[in-house]
């Protein structure tokens, strides 16, 4: 008999390290209004049973959406993975309009954080910014056409073989950032 596949429903959470629980709440608080649900802090881990002790907090990004952080106040200082490019790994939350992503970019700002953007994406826009982690952030608003996603779905299967083969970026989609280049 063979297994079955899960029927997965959605992200339960995401978790990444963070320097200071408290300070990450508050900044996820203040920055991007995100609601603190609660905390964990074992001094055992329970899926292996060392002993590392940390808090875990649970932040709500809406939605259903749960972003996470750990303090490992006895692990060595964190840092990032030196062989990735910065602009490479990040955390993405959508907005609803380009008046919302707005209103956020100015907040980032107030707060003094460096903020890039809005970067169109041909079918998004975005602002980025890194939170007192070191994890770099995005706010997106969608602003892309049925048809543009659904040609981007298409073509998505063909990309990847090319991309599998030749490892040079494929033109199957090459429209949409043509189209940005002639809208500037």
């Amino acid at each position: 008999m063979t297994a079955r596949t899960p029927a997965l429903k959605r992200i339960h959470h995401v978790a990444y390290r963070c320097k200071d629980a408290k300070q990450t709440v508050e900044f996820y608080g203040r920055v991007l209004g995100m609601d603190f649900k609660l905390a964990i802090a074992e001094d055992h881990v329970p899926s292996t049973g060392a002993y590392d002790p940390y808090m875990h907090i649970f932040l709500d990004a809406g939605m259903g959406n749960v972003l996470a952080f750990f303090e490992l106040p006895q692990q060595p200082e964190m840092g990032r993975d030196e062989n990735t490019p910065p602009w490479v790994q990040h955390i993405a939350f959508e907005v609803e309009t380009m008046d919302d992503l707005m209103a956020a970019k100015a907040r980032a700002e107030a707060e003094g954080l460096d903020v890039i953007g809005p970067t169109n994406h041909g079918i998004f826009k975005s602002i980025y910014f890194f939170d007192p982690n070191g994890h770099r952030l995005e706010l997106a608003c969608n602003t892309g056409t049925v048809e543009q996603l659904a040609e981007l779905k298409r073509v998505a299967p063909e990309m990847l073989e090319e991309w599998t083969r030749t490892k040079k970026a494929p033109r199957h989609a090459a429209w949409l950032h043509e189209k940005i280049a002639q809208d500037k």
